[in-house]
């Protein structure tokens, strides 16, 4: 059954054993040329090279094996723009169960060959938070399925925060972790890891300026929820949960925004100098260092590479910003 309350310490680490035969362990990339570019010691988690192409993976697996066979004989279901959808069908099928997907009829091409690919079944939507609920209601309803929340679940945080323990097991505390926020569960997730393991750890969660929900609600002290938000990061369209926003006020240290140009100079640049590939997303945390040299100088920063899906024929960093 999944977590009815705040993952504590024990949870995480049941979290991280009973995902490791799902999962990769991702490595841990340095690059001096970077490093010399933003002024600190950059620490890039590449969860880009996750199964399914990011983070989700972790979250997904951990709520669907924490599961029994008669809570999941209908299935699961979820409403996802992309990433989720692949990692919950994913890990459905390693189940032998069935995934209903909801996605927005805009998701991104290469996300929903994706979830073809897992045999994910999928149910288009308008792209708004309305749209997707209320398809998704009408799913759980034809179908049976048990919702798997993307990010407003505690067994999916308990299994985004195994990616910030294995970087502290790795490298011991840096002075920072930088982690993408969209509704949450990722940064959520990160930041109970920093608290229970690691010593002295800021944790930042980074944002588009076009869709800051995260950084408003952070200041009102209460969830905003994102209104028409417009950014070339796809994850990060959704509002904060119920359940991810408590922690991250609690245990983050702040939300900074970044602008669309510094996403995409810093896509390029880890594509560049690194040869790898990042959805946009991914690159937020890259962009909030190159717009905050100043707050990073000198430190040793963790970045979360939350994901690599994106469609190669439309690389936004094909014109210089």
């Amino acid at each position: 059954m999944f977590l009815d309350r705040i993952p504590e310490s024990i949870d995480i680490l049941e979290a991280h054993t009973r995902i490791q035969p799902h999962i990769h362990k991702t490595p841990i990339l340095t690059s001096h040329n970077l490093n010399e570019i933003a002024g600190c010691s950059l620490f890039f988690k590449c969860e880009n090279f996750q199964k399914a192409g990011a983070f989700k993976s972790r979250g997904a697996c951990n709520s669907i094996f924490s599961l029994d066979e008669r809570e999941i004989q209908y299935g699961v279901a979820t409403h996802s723009s992309g990433n989720h959808a692949q990692a919950l069908a994913r890990a459905a099928l390693l189940k032998n169960t069935k995934a209903y997907i909801v996605m927005p009829k805009n998701a991104p091409a290469v996300k929903v060959a994706g979830v073809k690919n897992y045999r994910g079944e999928i149910t288009f939507c308008e792209p708004n938070l309305m749209s997707r609920e209320s398809t998704l209601k009408e799913v759980l309803e034809e179908t049976g399925a048990i919702e798997v929340h993307p990010y407003n679940n505690y067994s999916v945080i308990a299994g985004q925060a195994t990616a910030a323990l294995e970087i502290i097991r790795e490298m011991g505390s840096p002075d920072y972790i930088l982690a993408p926020v969209g509704g949450g569960g990722l940064l959520s997730g990160t930041a109970l890891s920093a608290y229970y393991y690691g010593k002295n750890i800021k944790v930042i969660g980074c944002e588009p300026k076009g869709a800051d929900d995260a950084f408003r609600s952070m200041r009102a002290g209460k969830i905003l929820p994102s209104v028409q938000p417009k950014t070339i990061a796809d994850g990060l369209l959704t509002s904060l949960g119920t359940r991810t926003f408590p922690i991250i006020k609690e245990y983050v240290s702040e939300i900074l925004t970044v602008s669309e140009e510094n996403i995409i100079l810093a896509m390029r640049l880890i594509w560049e100098r690194m040869k790898i590939v990042v959805e946009p997303s991914a690159a937020v945390p890259m962009a909030t260092v190159l717009e905050n040299p100043k707050k990073f100088k000198g430190k040793r920063v963790a970045i979360i590479l939350s994901g690599g899906n994106i469609d190669l024929e439309h690389m936004p960093f094909s014109t210089k910003p």
